[in-house]
């Protein structure tokens, strides 16, 4: 009995120590996973801040557990996360990330004047702000009061457009620039530049600023797509010239005789008014273009110059349009539009008044279309004059149509040297309404602004000139055609000729021609029978390997 209790006892014991052993392994068991969790929850800041930048979350559940047990064991601290400057690189609900992505849209409104910066960067002269394309002489310095000098200020803005494709440089409107002697120049500026001139650019009339003178003022060379456009107005101011050369000769003038002693006298010398001691005897174009293709002029005013106004030199594709020259009609040698050693040329809408030809074109013209022009006061429109000195001169292709003239001392005409070589072919003159010119017909192979010329065998060929449809009214001769006599004008076709005289103070003469050949297509009032129908007898007209243009 004892033996079975004893044995009872020690089974009880037995299983007390095993359950107690059991019971020890799972609390130590739990005790380590709870320090392990526990561990893992406090770490610092700093060290979470590393894991989050340097670790990726296993996935999206974990994140959440991991969240879900801090806020358990942590309810004095809800909220470390927000506080911790991480990137955004940990996979926390999407839902926390605004707030930090926002302020970068404030601060870019905060600094929203950046915008309004670029025209500011404009402003200095160079360089540029890229892709910029606007350079306004006013943000370069110019003053426009018409008294400080602003050639520098056109100077700079020039330097910025002329590194720009398609640039503009604005002259702008109700100010007023003086600007000495300019050049606006290639062959290095980008190609389409635009001169956009609305306010008025006024010359010096002080000598010095000349010096012993120059033969431009305004120059645009050796440029592509060059246009100078705009309502503004470029003056010369060239009185101060006018004075020194007063009287000018017109080679026609001896052509005109007045009908009484009184009108023997010159017109009144234009007015003395902005003349600042004695000016150079060279004078300037006010606007010349050299060297250049793709030119166009529109929509200005060119007044006053103190010589040629308007020039093409060596240019190839002109166009002027919607344009005025205006001048005295005595100012001496102020062409309107003159073109030299030019091809490819459009003048049309055009209003010229001036002191010499409003267009003359020159040796080295070919292709040149004018039409819708109003001319007067001036000299007419005029091819020449050409081989001056024994100089070889070319003309050819030249269409003259739709043209009214108004008090002008000739309407359409041609002016040779005697000695010059070359030749002038091809010429249409159309449609020309004329009212109280002197001189509406001319060809003259006589041509001499000096008092007298030396007689000279060779001359200038003239061939293929067509006149039609001219009609209106003149005060001295309908017709006066000059030409060599070893180089005959041939091929002169005339239609349409209507010509009224009105009696003026000038005596008035009959057509006149000599040496010229060609066809009556219609008959014409007055009836010019002087000239010769055909040819030349013998083919006089000359032609050696030097004449041929």
């Amino acid at each position: 009995m004892i033996m079975r209790r004893s044995l009872s006892l020690k089974s009880i014991t037995m299983m007390i120590l095993m359950a107690v052993l059991v019971w020890s392994v799972t609390l130590e068991t739990c005790i380590a996973r709870r320090g392990r969790h526990w561990r893992h929850n406090h770490r610092s800041s700093s060290d979470l801040s590393d894991s989050l930048s340097t670790k990726k979350p296993k996935s999206h559940s974990h994140s959440h557990h991991s969240s879900h047990n801090n806020n358990h064991h942590h309810k004095s601290k809800p909220k470390p996360k927000p506080k911790q400057k991480t990137p955004p690189k940990a996979n926390s609900p999407v839902v926390s990330r605004p707030p930090k992505v926002q302020p970068p849209p404030k601060s870019n409104d905060d600094n929203s004047p950046v915008v309004s910066r670029p025209p500011k960067v404009q402003s200095p002269p160079l360089p540029p702000l890229k892709g910029s394309q606007v350079f306004n002489v006013m943000d370069f310095g110019a003053k426009g009061d018409g008294k400080c000098d602003d050639t520098k200020a056109f100077e700079a803005a020039w330097a910025g457009a002329c590194k720009i494709e398609a640039s503009t440089m604005i002259v702008p409107s109700e100010y007023t620039f003086l600007v000495g002697p300019i050049s606006f120049s290639g062959p290095y500026c980008q190609a389409n530049i635009v001169f956009q001139l609305d306010g008025t650019i006024i010359a010096p009339t002080d000598a010095k600023t000349w010096g012993k003178g120059l033969m431009w003022w305004i120059d645009f060379t050796k440029l592509k797509g060059i246009k100078v456009q705009g309502k503004g107005v470029i003056d010369g101011r060239g009185s101060g010239w006018w004075q020194q050369d007063y009287p000018f000769i017109d080679g026609e003038t001896k052509l005109i005789v007045p009908l009484y002693n009184s009108t023997h006298q010159h017109p009144p010398m234009p007015i003395r008014s902005e003349l600042d001691g004695r000016m150079p005897s060279i004078k300037p174009t006010a606007l010349r273009f050299y060297g250049s293709f793709g030119v166009e002029v529109s929509g200005i005013t060119i007044q006053n110059s103190p010589q040629c106004h308007l020039k093409f030199d060596n240019c190839v594709g002109v166009s002027v349009h919607d344009m005025v020259v205006s001048s005295p009609g005595d100012s001496p040698n102020t062409d309107g539009i003159h073109l030299q050693n030019t091809k490819d040329v459009l003048i049309h809408s055009a209003t010229l008044a001036c002191g010499d030809d409003c267009i003359s074109i020159q040796t080295g013209c070919s292709n040149v279309y004018v039409h819708n022009v109003n001319c007067g006061p001036g000299h007419g429109i005029s091819i020449g004059s050409l081989g001056k000195e024994g100089t070889k001169a070319c003309v050819s292709n030249i269409t003259v149509r739709d043209v009214a003239m108004h008090n002008t001392m000739t309407g359409v005409r041609i002016k040779t040297w005697q000695g010059g070589v070359g030749s002038v072919k091809g010429i249409l003159f159309s449609n020309i309404q004329l009212n109280e010119v002197q001189l509406p017909i001319v060809i003259d192979q006589f041509y001499c602004d000096h008092s007298k010329c030396k007689n000279q065998t060779s001359a200038v060929a003239v061939e293929g000139v067509t006149y039609e449809r001219i009609k209106g009214t003149y005060t001295v001769k309908p017709v006066h055609f000059a030409c060599s006599d070893n180089s005959p004008c041939v091929d002169v076709q005339l239609s349409s000729i209507e010509l009224k005289p009105v009696q003026e103070r000038y005596h008035m003469y009959d057509p006149f021609c000599w040496q010229t050949f060609g066809e009556l297509n219609t008959p014409t009032l007055p009836p010019i029978d002087c000239l010769q129908i055909g040819k030349p007898p013998r083919n006089k007209v000359h032609e050696s390997d030097h004449d041929v243009c």
